[in-house]
């Protein structure tokens, strides 16, 4: 069971990687808002495509948790990615790099606030190297250069997307025992239809891009593999071992989409991106251990 987690999620985290690349190849080929409008229109299409007929045989359980399917449709699959490519106008790769990093502690943070669920030492230590690992590489090499890092309206726009999608994580308890189809084909649609107002704006702005074929790559790429596969995958995750456990894996985020960019963009493999990727690897599987020894003594 955990093997099955831990292959999941890596999967995930591998998208989601991906998806940063996608955002930043996007700029100027698509505009962020209209981005996740197609990304999300297109993903319901296949879904719905592939899962009406579930949809139907669920219906009397969605939707008595319609509002709370919608709300999460919009926090986790929309505003997530409005806040992240926009973001993408401002900032750095640097920047966001390290501010998404910070997802496992609002995690940790959240759960024990509104749940009480306790954080024990191994998880802190795991953190902490995963976390060492993500500076490492977002500094590409040089730590003294994190200090000369500026805060803008990129960096807040990351913020809001780290405390969105940890919220998203934390509330993923309160998923109705639906089939996963069902449940994409709401939250897709609810993430499709509440970002249509941002891409009403973007175009009263005169700052819409309509995609060219670069951006429609960018789409169809966004709308698969982020879109589809790895919420899928991140769900199942949650499911198997826990949102804290879980929640760790997205430090490997931007390890992927420096690996990715550097498969897809051609940028140079360095020596602190082999040790970056040690750490993070080291600090997961330090986390996990404690998290696996904590719930085997419960049992």
């Amino acid at each position: 069971m955990h093997q099955a987690a831990y292959a999941l999620l890596l999967l995930t985290t591998m998208f989601w990687g991906g998806n940063a690349v996608a955002g930043k190849m996007a700029v100027g080929h698509v505009s962020p808002m209209l981005l996740v409008v197609l990304r999300w229109a297109m993903a319901f299409g296949f879904l719905y495509l592939i899962g009406h007929r579930q949809l139907s045989a669920d219906w009397a359980a969605v939707r008595p948790r319609l509002a709370y399917l919608s709300a999460m449709g919009f926090f986790g699959f929309a505003a997530f990615n409005l806040a992240l490519y926009g973001a993408f106008l401002y900032t750095t790769a640097v920047n966001g790099s390290i501010e998404q990093a910070g997802i496992p502690v609002v995690i940790f943070a959240l759960n024990f606030l509104f749940f009480g669920q306790r954080v024990f030492k191994g998880q802190i230590v795991g953190f902490l190297l995963t976390f060492a690992g993500i500076l490492l590489t977002a500094a590409h090499g040089n730590l003294a250069g994190l200090l000369r890092l500026d805060l803008n309206r990129g960096d807040a726009l990351v913020l809001v997307a780290v405390v969105v999608y940890a919220g998203y994580t934390v509330c993923l308890r309160y998923r109705p025992p639906i089939h996963w189809k069902s449940y994409m084909i709401v939250l897709s649609a609810a993430a499709g239809l509440t970002s249509i107002p941002f891409a009403i704006m973007e175009y009263a702005a005169d700052a819409m891009i309509w995609p060219d074929a670069t951006g429609w790559g960018c789409v169809v790429y966004t709308a698969v593999f982020p879109s589809l596969l790895s919420q899928v995958f991140y769900m199942r995750g949650v499911e198997m071992i826990g949102a804290n456990r879980a929640g760790l894996f997205i430090n490997l985020v931007p390890i992927f989409g420096t690996m990715l960019s550097i498969l897809v963009l051609g940028e140079a493999l360095h020596g602190y991106h082999v040790v970056a990727i040690a750490l993070t690897i080291a600090g997961i599987w330090i986390a996990e251990w404690s998290g696996r020894r904590r719930a085997a003594k419960v049992a």
